[in-house]
């Protein structure tokens, strides 16, 4: 019994120390966040509601290369874009209709205005920003903002945004060692009214847009499910249905999502995983309720994260 009580007090010793050393960090982290990147971050979101353009992008992953037509144009009150592949088989995305109003759960945490204070600095607090003068991109004079996390749960980011106007120019993806692991960088820009889709496309789709208040369709199933562990600061981008077989998460500026199948026979012990740049596809199979299920976790998170998610997979009890 006094080894027990022993081993309580000491929790608990431990449990405020380490509480205390959390908030101190927290404290630390809200006082030294460079409130002008911050401000950069916030007019980089507004402007995919306030900027219409036209222009040629490149997406480098690894020593694979995709040249994009990408289009935006803004009228009543809504949004209209358009992404064509030009490279390899010709391909387009079309999302028309947008609410110019309607606010997505990552756009509101890089809108962080003026809540970087002891109690609530939002990023800040998992990662370090720093502005720069940039070079020039596509014809435009760039502002860069390099973001590095606090943890090992996310990848570090630079961003080269357009002085004028905050639309982001080229964003490298950083691995350990600050390695580029993805690239998207404009090639040519205008401003204005976009060009017309373009014709005769192999492979059209048109781009869903799901209200975050109603959870998506699809497969549902028979044991309810949470993920009971995520990286501090990533938060569901919609809500939660218990028996839904997906859920997706943002910090703001990365993203993943969680994927469960239930199988009828078990797999083998092991785990699967494929990297595309920054992307990463994890797979694992586990028992949920003496179910055999398949876990797969997608999105541009280190595969330590990944593993860490899967890992906390719970029944709703």
């Amino acid at each position: 019994m006094k080894c027990l009580s022993w081993l309580l007090a000491s929790s608990l010793v431990c449990g405020l120390a380490l509480g205390a050393s959390s908030a101190a960090a927290q404290r630390a982290a809200c006082s030294e966040a460079d409130a002008e990147a911050l401000d950069w971050l916030a007019r980089m979101a507004r402007s995919h509601s306030e900027v219409a353009y036209h222009g040629v992008v490149t997406l480098q992953r690894g020593d694979d290369m995709q040249v994009v037509q990408v289009a935006r144009s803004l009228a009543d009150g809504y949004s209209s874009e358009h992404l064509t592949r030009l490279t390899g088989q010709g391909a387009q995305v079309i999302r028309s209709h947008h609410p110019i109003n309607c606010t997505h759960p990552g756009e509101r945490l890089l809108n962080l205005g003026d809540r970087v204070d002891p109690g609530d600095c939002g990023l800040a607090g998992y990662y370090r920003f720093q502005l720069s003068p940039g070079e020039r991109i596509a014809g435009r004079q760039s502002v860069k903002l390099e973001i590095q996390p606090r943890d090992m749960y996310r990848y570090g980011f630079l961003l080269e945004l357009d002085r004028e106007t905050a639309l982001m120019l080229r964003a490298s993806t950083l691995g350990r060692g600050d390695k580029v692991l993805e690239r998207f960088q404009f090639a040519d820009l205008s401003y204005g009214e976009p060009l017309e889709p373009r014709q005769g496309m192999e492979t059209v789709h048109p781009a869903a847009h799901p209200h975050p208040d109603y959870p998506a369709a699809g497969a549902r199933l028979t044991v309810p499910w949470t993920v009971s562990w995520l990286p501090g600061g990533f938060t569901a981008t919609d809500n939660v249905d218990p028996a839904g077989s997906r859920r997706t998460y943002t910090d703001g500026l990365a993203v993943f999502s969680v994927f469960l199948e239930q199988l009828p026979r078990e797999l083998r012990p092991g785990e699967g995983l494929a990297r595309l740049g920054s992307s990463l596809s994890y797979t694992r199979g586990m028992h949920l309720a003496e179910q055999p299920v398949l876990v797969t976790v997608i999105g541009e998170v280190p595969v330590n994260t990944a593993r860490m998610v899967a890992d906390s997979i719970r029944v709703v009890r």
